[in-house]
């Protein structure tokens, strides 16, 4: 059997950024599949929140990733046929308990917050690459989740787009509180976080960058 990460132990504080860099093949989008409950780790645990998520039946994990942790991809996997605003409202629309009356004024304050107010009625054919990254994180953050896992939100950005969803993503942790995880090549935005988290070879390593948690 393949051994991808080795011995990981590492913990994420609420409302922390961390930034996890690394080459190619390091492991990073391993263990923020890990995290997100979409890859079954083969030993150890993995706690959300204090629970442990590797115990979770698949019905379970499904509930938890919808409820408790947002996803953003370097692709923004927008519906295309659907506006700003429609695809904000998607996550709500499979949630428990969730009024179907609150669910507009929901994505229009999500997208308000990301400075998308005058994009929402437009199509996402029509919107720049950094707009359909800061409707996409819109969208992770329908459902209130207290964790959100970005795979390379950035890279497939200019540097002008960039520069506009990493202050998304502070605007994130200062108005909700969520808890920001970054998987990236981009060492300006790696910087920017509070901590640095470097994989080698599967393995956590000392950085030189890293600050220390709280």
């Amino acid at each position: 059997m393949l051994e991808i990460l080795k011995d990981i132990t590492l913990d994420i504080w609420p409302q922390e950024m961390v930034a996890i860099i690394g080459p190619s093949g390091s492991g990073k989008s391993t263990l923020m599949g890990l995290m997100g409950g979409l890859d079954s780790a083969t030993s150890g645990k993995i706690y959300l929140n204090g629970e442990d998520i590797t115990l979770l039946g698949e019905r379970a994990l499904t509930r938890m990733r919808n409820q408790k942790i947002g996803f953003v991809f370097q692709y923004f996997n927008l519906v295309p046929t659907l506006n700003a605003l429609e695809n904000v409202m998607l996550p709500l629309q499979y949630a428990p308990n969730s009024p179907r009356r609150g669910h507009k004024k929901r994505a229009q304050e999500l997208l308000e917050m990301l400075n998308l107010s005058e994009r929402m009625n437009h199509n996402a054919r029509q919107l720049s690459g950094g707009e359909q990254q800061r409707v996409a994180i819109a969208r992770a953050l329908a459902n209130s989740p207290s964790i959100l896992l970005c795979d390379e939100p950035t890279g497939n950005l200019d540097r002008a787009s960039t520069a506009l969803v990493t202050d998304a993503l502070f605007q994130v942790r200062e108005n909700t509180g969520t808890t920001v995880v970054v998987v990236t090549h981009n060492p300006t935005l790696a910087k920017r976080m509070d901590r640095i988290v470097e994989l080698v070879d599967g393995q956590i390593v000392p950085s030189p960058a890293t600050i220390a948690a709280p």
